[in-house]
């Protein structure tokens, strides 16, 4: 069924409870064609709104050579999403986002007439939390920094980006899924960053990994205290249970003297908390897991990079050895990533040309992602991940000159909070 702009759209409805925000989605089926005998014809001018329920979004609408957006309103919880990729009358190329710009499906090419399908599972979430009791403390909400009001990861609706060279969806089936989650808690060097040229090893995690929805709620500037305060830990242990993971990556935020009032010192305050997160994933049935910190680009005489984390990384290390908790060493790898890149071409994987030393580029992101899903299999954890994930040797990283990764429509020159 080929409509108009060659696209055929199909989704299967959300069942939404009265809770959540949003219409209930009652026509399971979508539909671009003209001559379909069933289902919501949805036209490429159907723009997004609360009240349709779904819709092309951000001001954008398929078309050849060109970004878009689709949205539909969805409760919180995880989602089981087909897409098919593809055009009747004419080649394809299509790279898929979801939400916050999470990296799902990487440059699928496709014949004219040839059809491609993909699972992927997306999490969706808003920033509510149950109000607590009368005299408890608490709060209804987490508290959002000015920089997250409008992002796409806080909102009630799944959306996904189709971009590349020649963007040509077919079609989207979209149910509840119970498969588990990845949990992320973090600082900026793992968040999903919403905009080019910024990207985490958060964000790109999902291309390596199968099975499983990645649940992002890192966010820039970031220490355990403030994760703590700003209920963004209450969150997540709000949605957490058995089968789920927790992976946890703080100190670059911790670490500085200069913001007192979230300051952790590496000997006996910052092991503490870490001790917080294992303690409250364990009591929910969830697995933690420690990941230490990525080492910022800046090298010594020697042409090595140097430590400038201090004993932050070692005190992961050591907490999750006595706690006997899986560690990803993303420090180490980090470490002998950069080396092999070496001083100048590793600019190549921070913007805007090196100049940021601590947050990488939709190539830093992508190589370190590898690196946190290589350990994933290294250690054991019952996540699949993929071959190319697993055979990646930081040693030996991608040649930045070969990367491409078509880039996501949303741009920004805003530093990254806490930089």
């Amino acid at each position: 069924m080929v409509g108009r702009n060659g696209v055929v759209l199909m989704v299967v409805g959300l069942w939404v409870s009265a809770c959540d925000a949003g219409p209930v989605v009652e026509n399971r089926q979508f539909v671009f064609s003209e001559d379909a005998a069933k289902g919501t014809a949805v036209a490429p001018g159907d723009a997004y709104s609360a009240a349709r329920g779904y819709g092309f979004d951000l001001a954008t609408r398929p078309g050849r050579n060109q970004p878009f957006f689709f949205s539909v309103s969805a409760g919180e919880g995880t989602y089981r999403v087909v897409i098919t990729l593809g055009a009747s009358g004419a080649a394809g190329d299509t790279t898929v986002r979801a939400e916050s710009r999470q990296l799902v499906v990487e440059s699928v090419r496709t014949a004219p007439g040839e059809f491609v399908r993909r699972t992927i599972f997306v999490n969706v979430r808003n920033s509510r939390l149950a109000p607590p009791p009368r005299n408890a403390p608490g709060g209804a909400a987490v508290q959002l920094n000015e920089r997250e009001t409008g992002l796409l990861r806080w909102d009630d609706k799944l959306t996904l980006e189709f971009d590349g060279p020649a963007p040509a969806l077919a079609a989207v089936e979209i149910e509840p899924a119970k498969v588990p989650v990845i949990y992320l808690a973090g600082d900026s060097t793992v968040t999903d960053q919403p905009a080019e040229p910024g990207a985490s090893w958060g964000q790109m995690l999902p291309r390596f990994v199968s099975g499983v929805a990645v649940a992002n709620h890192a966010e820039s500037g970031e220490t355990m205290k403030s994760f703590l305060s700003e209920l963004r830990l209450a969150k997540i242990l709000s949605q957490i249970g058995p089968g789920d993971f927790l992976f946890v990556q703080f100190g670059h935020n911790d670490e500085k003297a200069n913001w007192p009032q979230t300051y952790a010192d590496a000997k006996t305050v910052f092991p503490a908390y870490l001790r917080v997160f294992i303690a409250e994933a364990r009591a929910r049935g969830a697995t933690p897991v420690l990941v230490t910190p990525m080492q910022r680009r800046l090298f010594g005489p020697d042409g090595q990079v140097r430590n400038s984390h201090g004993d932050y990384p070692q005190a992961v290390r050591d907490v999750a050895h006595a706690e006997q908790v899986p560690v990803i060493d993303l420090e180490h790898l980090s470490r002998i990533w950069l080396d092999a890149l070496g001083p100048q071409r590793s600019a190549l994987a921070f913007p805007p040309g090196g100049r940021d030393v601590t947050h990488t580029n939709d190539y830093g992101g992508y190589e370190l992602a590898k690196c946190v899903a290589r350990e994933i299999k290294a250690i054991g954890l019952p996540i699949d991940v993929s071959p190319e994930a697993i055979s990646f040797d930081p040693g030996h990283p991608d040649a930045p000159e070969m990367f491409s990764l078509p880039p996501s429509a949303q741009h920004s020159d805003l530093a990254p909070r806490g930089n």
